[in-house]
């Protein structure tokens, strides 16, 4: 399993065109009115048409919308080391619709995932794109996050496309270190972590 990357997924959480992004996927409406709040649901979805593995990942953040889209758009945000897949995190370039960002993750060690993320401010929308998949043993990745508002919580959806050596196993493996485990994980520590943040955001 060492030579699986497991984490790949993972700068869409932070962060979070001419991406490989289906048509499909900007009609699609997503409501889970009654997922808990401290929850994370966990969908495979068909994959890609050049195969590999899909998934959709909802759950919810005790912050209103606006807060919780400052915190993803801040990709230069230091409190993003925090989260223990993370290693190093480095913006590259920015403008108003578009961010790239350099990420190593602790099981890929010296391993430079490069993600490009369209910002749709509008939308409360990222789309993401890894820009170096042969580099980082992959065939592709990419994939798109959408915030709802929901008052003082904001439902954020998570849907992501991707192919590797191992993507299989990895996605359908139950327990620590599998996908779900790592999902979980993701969301958990975006719940955790904003609202604290906000507590203590003195700007």
């Amino acid at each position: 399993m060492r030579h699986w990357p497991l984490f790949p997924i993972l700068l869409t959480f932070l962060i979070g065109s001419s991406f490989f992004v289906r048509p499909s996927m900007a009609d699609e409406k997503i409501d889970v009115p009654n997922i808990d709040r401290n929850a994370a649901r966990i969908d495979k979805l068909p994959p890609d048409t050049r195969g590999g593995q899909a998934y959709r990942l909802v759950y919810r953040v005790d912050v209103p919308i606006d807060v919780l889209w400052r915190f993803k758009t801040d990709f230069s945000n230091p409190v993003f080391l925090s989260n223990k897949f993370i290693t190093t995190h480095r913006l590259i370039r920015r403008t108003a619709a578009m961010a790239v960002t350099a990420i190593e993750y602790a099981q890929r060690p010296k391993i430079v995932f490069q993600w490009q993320t369209r910002l749709l401010p509008l939308k409360y929308r990222l789309e993401f794109q890894l820009l170096n998949p042969e580099q980082c043993q992959q065939r592709f990745h990419y994939g798109y996050i959408q915030l709802q508002d929901r008052g003082n919580q904001t439902l954020v959806t998570h849907v992501a496309y991707f192919d590797f050596w191992g993507a299989f196993l990895w996605a359908n493996y139950p327990w620590r270190g599998g996908m779900a485990s790592f999902l979980r994980y993701m969301a958990r520590w975006e719940q955790e972590t904003v609202p604290f943040e906000m507590q203590h955001d003195h700007r």
